[in-house]
C-alpha cells in the first residue's frame, strides 16, 4: 500500500445503506475480498442511520449483524471524487487521499431529496424531511416543536410519525398530490401487503395528525428564522405558525458517479440488466439508482448485485421472481407521486433557486438549457455541484441534467494532485519506467 493508501479488493462498494450492506454482505459470504466506501461515519446510510446499535428497524439490525460477522472492509467517512482508470478509484478519507483498485465495482449511492424553490425557502428551519429527520437521530431536540411537513411521497409519513414518536408536534402534513392519485397507488398495493403493513403502522404512528392531499407550501414566512409557512389547501391559502418546516418533493438518485463512470441513464436512473449490471463492464448498480421503490427493493436488488459481482449468478437468479414483483412498486411511485405543474409557478422573481451562488428565479429566465445558465450565472457550480439545484431547473425549465465531470465532490487540490501522481506511477510501471 503506497502513501496515498492503495489497496486491491474483488469487489468494492460504494453506498452503505440498506442496498450496499446487503450487496457486501452477500459478495463476501461467497469469499470475495470486499470493502464499502461511505461518507458517513456509520454503516446505515439515510434509512438505517447510526449502525446496528442505534438502528430501531428488526430487518436493519439483522442485515448489519450479519455484515458485521462476514467482516467486509469498511472505509467510513470517505468519499469517493473520481476514477484514475478503469478499476481504479480515488477516494478522499477526512482529506487524506486514498486510492482503491476493484475487479468488480456495486453502485449503491442511493438517493437524496428533490428540493423545490419558494419564497422563503432558504430561512433558518426549512429543510429536508429527511435532512430534519436525520438531524433528530443526530441529537436534535424536537420536542414540543411545531413542525409542518409538506411535499411530496411516503418519506413524509414516515418522517412525521419518527418526529411525533421524539415529541414534535405535527400541526398538518401536506402531500402536493390529488386524491385520486393517492388512491390509485393504495390500490396498486394490493399485491404489496407488506406495504400495506407499513402504511397501517405509520397511521397508527400518526394518530389524528392531519394528513391533505392537493395541498403545498407557498412561501415560509419569518423575519431571520421561520415563523410561519403559507400553504395551498384545495385552492385555498392557509397559515400555519410552525418551528420548522421540513419540506421534500420526493426523492431523485445520486447518479453522478454512475454518469461520471459512464453507465447509461434512463430516465435520469441507471440502466441495468437482471444481474444488475450497467453499460460499463465490472459495475453494478443497486437501490434507488436503478428505480425508487423502497428498502424492500433495495435489498433485494444489492442480494443480486453482491452475488453476480462474486461470480454466483445462479444464487443471483433465485431472487429474480421477488426482484420482478418489487419492480412494479416502482412506476406506482412515480405516477403517484410526480410533482404537479402548479408547482413551477411557485418562484417569484426573487426568489434564489441556486442557493450555493445565490442566483435568483428571474437570472434564470432565456436560457437554453443548464449548461447556458451555468455559464452565464454559475448556477450548480457550488459547493453542493447542482446536487440541490439541478432537479429543481429539470422540472422548472425542462431541461436535460448536466453532464458530470469530476471530482464528485468537492476536493482538495492535494487529492487530485495524488490523482495525477498515482496515473504517472501506473504509466511508469506499464512502460518500463518511459514516458
Amino acid at each position: 500500500m503506497t502513501s496515498a493508501g492503495r489497496e486491491q479488493f474483488d469487489v468494492i462498494v460504494v453506498g452503505a445503506g440498506p442496498a450496499g450492506i446487503a450487496a457486501a454482505t452477500r459478495a463476501a459470504e461467497c469469499g470475495a475480498r470486499v470493502a464499502v466506501v461511505d461518507d458517513n461515519p456509520a454503516l446505515g446510510g439515510q434509512i438505517w442511520r447510526g449502525g446496528a446499535e442505534k438502528a430501531e428497524d428488526m430487518q436493519a439490525r439483522e442485515w448489519m449483524n450479519r455484515f458485521q460477522k462476514v467482516g467486509p472492509r469498511l472505509f467510513p467517512g470517505t468519499r469517493v471524487i473520481g476514477q484514475q482508470q478503469s478499476g481504479m478509484l480515488l477516494a478522499e478519507e477526512r482529506d487524506v487521499p486514498r486510492t482503491l483498485r476493484y475487479r468488480t465495482l456495486i453502485l449503491a449511492t442511493g438517493a437524496r431529496e428533490r428540493f423545490l424553490p419558494f419564497p422563503g425557502w432558504t430561512l433558518p428551519n426549512v429543510m429536508g424531511a429527511g435532512g430534519l429527520q436525520a438531524l433528530v437521530k443526530s441529537g436534535l431536540p424536537i420536542h414540543e416543536k411545531r413542525v409542518v411537513v409538506a411535499g411530496s411521497g411516503p418519506l413524509l409519513l414516515a418522517v412525521a410519525a419518527y418526529l411525533r414518536r421524539h415529541g414534535a408536534e405535527i400541526p398538518l402534513i401536506c402531500e402536493q398530490t390529488s386524491w385520486t392519485r393517492l388512491a390509485g397507488f393504495g390500490f396498486s398495493l394490493i399485491s404489496h401487503p407488506g406495504k400495506i403493513a407499513q402504511g397501517l403502522k405509520l397511521k397508527l404512528g400518526l394518530g389524528f395528525v392531519p394528513f391533505a392531499a392537493n395541498c403545498w407550501p407557498l412561501a415560509a414566512q419569518g423575519f431571520d428564522r421561520l415563523e410561519s409557512v403559507l400553504v395551498s389547501r384545495n385552492g385555498e391559502k392557509q397559515e400555519i405558525a410552525c418551528d420548522y418546516l421540513a419540506c421534500g418533493f420526493h426523492l431523485v438518485p445520486n447518479n453522478e458517479l454512475a454518469a461520471l463512470l459512464g453507465c447509461e441513464l434512463r430516465g435520469g436512473f441507471v440502466a441495468v440488466d437482471d444481474f444488475l449490471r450497467t453499460s460499463v463492464p465490472a459495475v453494478y448498480c443497486a437501490g434507488e439508482l436503478t428505480g425508487i421503490g423502497g428498502v424492500e427493493l433495495a435489498v433485494v436488488e444489492g442480494e443480486i448485485a453482491g452475488l453476480a459481482a462474486a461470480g454466483d449468478e445462479s444464487a443471483a437468479r433465485a431472487l429474480f421472481g421477488n426482484h420482478r414483483k418489487l419492480q412494479k412498486f416502482v412506476s406506482s411511485l412515480a405516477r403517484a407521486f410526480a410533482p404537479r405543474e402548479e408547482l413551477k409557478s411557485l418562484s417569484s422573481p426573487e426568489t434564489i433557486v441556486c442557493r450555493c451562488e445565490d442566483v435568483t428565479f428571474a437570472r434564470m429566465g432565456g436560457h437554453a438549457s443548464s449548461r447556458a445558465a451555468k455559464l452565464h450565472t454559475r448556477c450548480g457550480m457550488g459547493p453542493c455541484q447542482g446536487r440541490v439545484c439541478g432537479p429543481a431547473m429539470e422540472f422548472l425549465f425542462s431541461w436535460e441534467a448536466a453532464s458530470v465531470r469530476p471530482p464528485v465532490f468537492p476536493a482538495r487540490v492535494a487529492s487530485l494532485s495524488g490523482m495525477e501522481t498515482e496515473l504517472e506511477v501506473e504509466s511508469d510501471r506499464t512502460t518500463g519506467g518511459t514516458r
